[in-house]
């Protein structure tokens, strides 16, 4: 296995990615949580999103989980079905290694062999140097909006910027009637 490796998250992996979000939450400006969610809320996001058939990705280096990336649902109402909204949390001690662009390439690359047509990165904090600006700009984002003073966290108003990648042919043709949300849709109605 190359180091570092990219590969679905399982349940063994759910100490870690608490861990890493809890920093980030404490610690950053990414997530608008202001306290860090348990395990066990952990678990039932993570046991959502699996359910449901969403990617959920870790990235391992030297043996243990340096960051995780996920896309779910954008919005609930059947309409959105074909969005999704992506995240991207690494470990403080291994970032700048370019774990989160190996995992938004493969992020990008099961939502679309899932047959999704948009991806939202929904990023706090997003002024234009950031760096979750940047990764998603070099992977083909075009800045779709943003939301002045939005959040407001570590003493400070906070803009919330949207990107979006258009995947499948966008809106440019009709829905794959075999594809995860178009199937996921029939079962519901």
């Amino acid at each position: 296995m190359s180091d570092p490796a990219i590969r679905p998250a399982t349940a063994a992996d759910l100490d870690a990615i608490t861990d890493i979000y809890a920093d980030a939450v404490r610690n950053g400006t990414a997530s608008y949580e202001l306290e860090p969610p348990t395990r066990a809320e952990m678990a039932a996001r993570f046991e959502t999103l699996a359910a449901g058939g969403f990617p959920y990705l870790v990235a391992t280096s030297a043996g243990r989980v340096a960051g995780y990336a996920y896309a779910g649902p954008f919005r609930p109402r059947p309409a959105y079905r074909f969005v999704v909204e992506n995240s991207i949390y690494i470990a403080p001690e291994a970032k700048g290694r370019g774990l989160g662009g190996l995992l938004l390439e493969r992020l990008i690359a099961d939502a679309e062999r899932l047959g999704f047509r948009q991806m939202i990165a929904v990023i706090g904090d997003g002024h234009s140097g950031s760096a979750s600006v940047r990764l998603h700009q070099r992977m083909g984002f075009r800045h779709s909006g943003r939301l002045e003073g939005s959040g407001y966290k570590h003493g400070r108003w906070l803009d919330t910027t949207f990107m979006q990648l258009s995947m499948n042919g966008g809106a440019s043709t009709a829905p794959d009637p075999d594809s995860l949300p178009e199937r996921k849709f029939a079962k519901a109605t």
